[in-house]
């Protein structure tokens, strides 16, 4: 990846990023080169339910400037929607968290596959081994669907596919392992993680409920939020005692266009926060 496809003059944080561990379009190694270039000094890698690219992460940033928080971003149910719940510095060497996340991915490549067959009968074949091939080595997710219905020309974009067909509730849906936004929170928990509530401004209504059990923080700085939808959820944060974080959801120009890494003016304080609540919950770190 050129970093001058995803060039930004805004923000040196980036605190939520996709990499081809789940559905992102670069290799975690690809990421921090381009991180690098562009002059970002914080990113946090945060694939969905698997934290497969996080040690490719750190050893292509090591010895450099920038700096990697370890991270995961989990998936959970509500009526009528979902919620994602962003995980930071969680202890992903554990082999407990990891068989805790396991189901997650297991969920999502029989998800994707009851998907194809969906789509089969629906008059829109997909090679299955095509959707892996798309995938690689990381975990089967709705947009490697997306992009093997665009390659075959049933849809002209990734958009497409998801509103035409495998949005929530859409023609070719298919459900995968439900957890409640609670139950994700203790799953970051029970891994000395911070649990952060991901682009919260549609979801607002939830914070108070689920401060009380455990939440940590607000992604107050995302695409599209205005000044004023902003300063709504700082006020938010400031009310429950919340910290804040900030990020681009990157996942790349072929999946998201328009999501571009750094993209989002992200303050460095929000990683001087979370450094300093993430030392008082385990003070060996250095």
């Amino acid at each position: 990846m050129s970093s001058a496809d995803n060039r930004s003059p805004h923000g040196a944080v980036d605190l939520h990023v996709h990499t081809t561990a789940s559905d992102g379009q670069c290799s975690p190694t690809e990421v921090v080169h381009a991180a690098l270039e562009l002059g970002l000094t914080s990113i946090a890698i945060t694939d969905h339910d698997t934290t497969d690219g996080i040690e490719e992460a750190l050893a292509a940033a090591a010895n450099t400037t920038l700096h990697v928080i370890p991270g995961v971003e989990i998936s959970a149910d509500i009526p009528r929607s979902e919620v994602h719940i962003l995980g930071y510095y969680v202890a992903y060497r554990e082999a407990s968290f990891q068989a805790k996340l396991a189901p997650f991915r297991d969920s999502r490549l029989s998800r994707a596959q009851r998907m194809v067959a969906k789509l089969a009968r629906m008059g829109v074949p997909l090679e299955w081994e095509r959707v892996q091939k798309i995938a690689g080595a990381g975990t089967v997710g709705r947009p490697h669907v997306a992009r093997a219905m665009l390659e075959k020309g049933y849809v002209r974009s990734i958009d497409e596919a998801f509103d035409r067909y495998i949005h929530r509730n859409g023609p070719a849906y298919v459900e995968r392992l439900k957890v409640s936004p609670l139950e994700a929170i203790q799953l970051i928990l029970e891994a000395d993680g911070i649990p952060v509530l991901a682009h919260p401004l549609y979801v607002s209504h939830l914070v108070p409920e689920l401060a009380q059990h455990g939440l940590v923080g607000l992604e107050a700085y995302y695409p599209g939020y205005t000044p004023d939808e902003t300063k709504l959820l700082l006020d938010l944060a400031a009310k429950y005692d919340l910290l804040i974080t900030g990020g681009t959801d990157f996942h790349g120009e072929d999946v998201q266009p328009g999501k571009l890494l750094g993209g989002v003016p992200v303050p460095q304080t929000v990683v001087s926060s979370l450094k300093a609540y993430h030392q008082a919950m385990s003070p060996q770190v250095c």
